[in-house]
């Protein structure tokens, strides 16, 4: 079969789709990526067919993280929707249309926040599944706040109606299908229940496009080691996160080797405990560690509990207050404040992970769920019975 996945330009949400399209096209399936094709040939492998589609708005993604980085809970979530995800959407569709009609897909996959995909896919009679990268949206996020939840749907009536489709009552992001969740119920929440057709296979590892060379010979072995990353989308917004990181450093120096990654400009002058890199092979580099310090963003998250490694999660914005939340609910890691922690503060919460057993039991329990799921290979295995 045919498997056309739209995806945003955005990395965490295109890496579950490279896993998943290498695993179809090992079966002998062809499979093709729609969306903005300068920032896929980015984060997409070499030989990887893109079929252009949004140029115009995801080439403004970087000047809309500009503007976005500073932002917090709802204003952030009314820029996500108003600068970015209705924009995207609506400039995908012309090309998200030509890429259907030349490449003729049996089966569509769409990401949450591509949005032009399901409208594509229902103009054109395609059957369609959502490839959910963030497990947030499905745990009801605004159960406690019914006027956001309000505001969203207005967002999504206002985007198919400028489709062409006024009085739709109908939601791209989540197909009525499939529904595919790079995640398990032991992190996203046990008591919670999902209809059938939302199938939680695990984290899906693909291919990455190649980092800068890493000084493996400098991971000292005499402490426990521990990453700290905010992702590639949070780095500027993290100045004085990072100056605690450096003085929780110097409070751990005899017992602990923090890997903090992040452009030098941004962190300054570092204590020797601390090696820090503007990028890393992350997946290559989490079976050398004991733990990691994240912004709880979702891929960063799956992938150290992938690797059984305890967090310390300081969510910024977006979906990271809800994963935060199911780490620690799981029992798998400590949340600190993102703009208020304290070096004492992060220095008790990084003990903790690393000193007290019940938090590796649990991410490793997690990790094992993850395992069991199926990964890659499970989403294909739910695609192929859709088509």
């Amino acid at each position: 079969m045919r498997v056309l996945f739209t995806v945003p330009p955005l990395a965490g949400h295109v890496n579950p789709t490279v896993a998943v399209g290498a695993e179809l096209a090992a079966r002998g399936h062809e499979v093709a990526w729609a969306g903005p094709a300068g920032a896929l040939a980015r984060l997409l492998p070499a030989h990887a067919r893109v079929l252009p589609a949004g140029d115009e708005a995801g080439g403004g993604y970087a000047a809309l993280h500009d503007r976005w980085r500073d932002l917090r809970g709802v204003g952030a979530l009314r820029f996500l929707w108003e600068e970015a995800l209705v924009p995207l959407g609506l400039a995908m569709v012309a090309g998200v249309t030509r890429a259907a009609r030349v490449f003729e897909p049996d089966l569509l996959v769409a990401d949450q926040q591509a949005l032009a995909g399901p409208v594509v896919a229902r103009r054109l009679g395609i059957p369609w599944a959502t490839s959910a990268s963030t497990s947030a949206e499905l745990t009801r996020p605004f159960a406690d706040f019914p006027k956001v939840g309000e505001w969203v749907s207005g967002q999504i009536s206002g985007f198919l109606a400028a489709c062409g489709m006024p009085g739709a009552h109908w939601d791209p992001r989540f197909s009525e299908r499939l529904v595919i969740v790079f995640s398990t119920p032991e992190l996203v929440g046990v008591g919670a229940e999902f209809p059938a057709h939302h199938a939680f296979v695990g984290p899906a590892f693909g291919a990455r496009p190649a980092a800068a060379h890493f000084p493996w010979q400098r991971l000292d072995p005499e402490r426990r080691r521990v990453l700290v990353s905010l992702g590639t989308l949070n780095q500027e917004a993290g100045g004085r996160f990072y100056a605690t990181v450096l003085k929780a450093a110097e409070r751990l120096s005899d017992t602990v080797q923090l890997v903090v990654v992040a452009p030098p400009s941004l962190v300054g002058p570092a204590p020797g405990n601390v090696l820090l890199q503007e990028r890393v092979p992350q997946l290559e580099l989490l079976p050398h560690l004991d733990a990691v310090v994240s912004h709880a963003g979702h891929n960063t998250v799956c992938e150290a509990l992938a690797y059984g490694l305890p967090l310390v999660v300081a969510p910024i914005r977006d979906d990271q207050p809800i994963v935060a939340r199911q780490v620690v609910e799981a029992g798998a890691g400590v949340r600190v404040r993102f703009g208020r922690t304290r070096a004492e503060e992060l220095c008790d919460a990084l003990t903790a992970v690393l000193d007290d057993p019940g938090h590796r039991r649990a991410a490793r329990r997690i990790q094992a769920s993850f395992a069991a799921a199926g990964g890659a290979a499970a989403a294909a295995d739910r695609l192929e019975k859709l088509s």
